[in-house]
């Protein structure tokens, strides 16, 4: 959608529901481009020129291109069903204001910590990368190891420091600095020793950038994540957890593999707890657009429900065995992180079944994050898609609630 003003166009990138508040990116060669906060008020809008122009001007009129129906809307009349499949979370805000130079900071240098720095390298999601550990000497072989690869990589600049102060400015910072989870080890169990940890990370990113959104990695994910919401005082739409996506991965793998089908034609989800409480929305699981278990059913096609309950065990534990065999999980997470880094930082507006504020949703009463389908974009979490789920897969959903509330009150926070 283009708003033109004379000689000067404007591409909007966002706008909430009522229009009342809009952000949109000069596309004019006449002005530097830049970012432009406005409020629309019938035919006049009120701007703030950010950071570039002067404050003078503040009321003027405008012509409005409106999208056309092809763009966002369905049936007729144009009409508008963005909000019918999206809910907006609680304690939401308007996203930030974009640049054209992009800094992703990753907190924690360990094996997941470089798995997603490596990933972010090598998808170009990135101008600059900014590595942050505790441990000097390996931060520091982390870094030249990385930058002596410059010939075979996208030209990124890549800095590394014990200081929090090298990630100012940063327009996503992923945290996955914690401790390592031993084998057989609930994540819940992990969440003592990561607490006062997080006390000390947090607030520096905060400080040293103020507009920037915090993806969290460390587990257990989903404590953590509220942990970090509290710790920052950011709109809820800025605090993100990875959640269920890697879950949600596996689970297509194993369907995928048991049906000899590709796992990218697999919709399917695990929402709830990043654990042992995890929920699989079975009922709505699709191949290739096709409803598997209404398929099943129609063509009188016996299944056993037993099958079913082993493929998401299977999920559950497909973590314990990667720990169990060499030591850590790595890889598969570094992937599953930099593919929400991708939809944040080129404002894709995709689905990810991610850790958000999950007050409002399904039943649940407590400020609680746990995993829902999500759309990511610029500005964080957009809005969670209204998955339909049965009795069962609601219930189950609401006991993950439970259990992750739990332990937030056995903490005290």
């Amino acid at each position: 959608m283009a708003w033109v003003l004379s000689s000067l166009k404007f591409e909007v990138v966002w706008c909430n529901s009522s229009f009342s508040s809009c952000l949109v990116q000069n596309r004019s060669s006449s002005l530097p481009s830049t970012d432009h906060s406005i409020s629309l008020n019938t035919r006049s809008i009120y701007y703030k020129i950010h950071p570039l122009l002067p404050l003078s001007a503040t009321t003027i009129t405008i012509f409005i291109m409106h999208k056309s129906s092809s763009d966002s809307t369905l049936g007729p009349g144009g009409l508008d069903l963005s909000q019918a499949f999206f809910r907006p979370i609680n304690n939401a805000a308007p996203p930030s204001p974009t640049k054209r130079h992009n800094k992703i900071s990753v907190i924690g240098a360990g094996n997941v910590g470089m798995a997603i720095a490596q990933t972010i390298l090598t998808q170009d999601l990135t101008d600059e990368l900014v590595l942050v550990d505790t441990n000097s000497d390996k931060l520091r072989g982390e870094m030249l190891d990385l930058q002596h690869a410059a010939a075979f990589l996208p030209r990124t600049k890549i800095h590394a420091s014990a200081d929090s102060s090298v990630t100012a400015g940063s327009d996503l910072c992923i945290v996955t600095a914690g401790a390592r989870q031993i084998s057989g080890e609930s994540r819940l169990n992990l969440l003592q020793r990561n607490l006062s940890l997080f006390r000390a990370i947090i607030p520096p990113l905060v400080r040293y950038s103020p507009d920037t959104t915090l993806l969290i990695v460390s587990n257990p994910v989903d404590v953590l994540t509220y942990v970090a919401w509290k710790l920052s005082g950011f709109p809820s739409n800025r605090v993100i957890g990875s959640g269920t996506n890697l879950d949600s991965s596996r689970f297509r793998f194993l369907i995928a593999d048991h049906l000899d089908v590709n796992a990218q034609d697999v919709q399917a989800y695990i929402v709830g707890e990043h654990g042992d409480s995890s929920v699989a929305l079975w009922s709505s699981i699709s191949i290739g657009g096709v409803p598997v278990l209404s398929f099943l059913e129609n063509q009188q096609i016996v299944y056993e429900k037993e099958t079913l309950e082993n493929i998401h065990k299977s999920v559950i534990d497909s973590a314990y065995e990667v720990i169990k065999l060499k030591g850590y999980t790595s890889w598969a997470i570094g992937y599953s992180v930099a593919n929400l880094a991708r939809s944040f930082i080129r404002n894709q507006r995709k689905i990810h079944p991610v850790s958000v504020l999950a007050k409002g949703f399904y039943g649940i009463d407590g400020e609680v994050f746990l995993s829902l389908p999500a759309m990511i974009g610029r500005g964080g979490i957009l809005g969670v898609t209204n998955v339909h789920l049965n009795e069962e897969e609601t219930q189950r959903l609401r006991d993950s609630a439970k259990t992750i509330l739990e332990v937030q009150t056995q903490l005290g926070i």
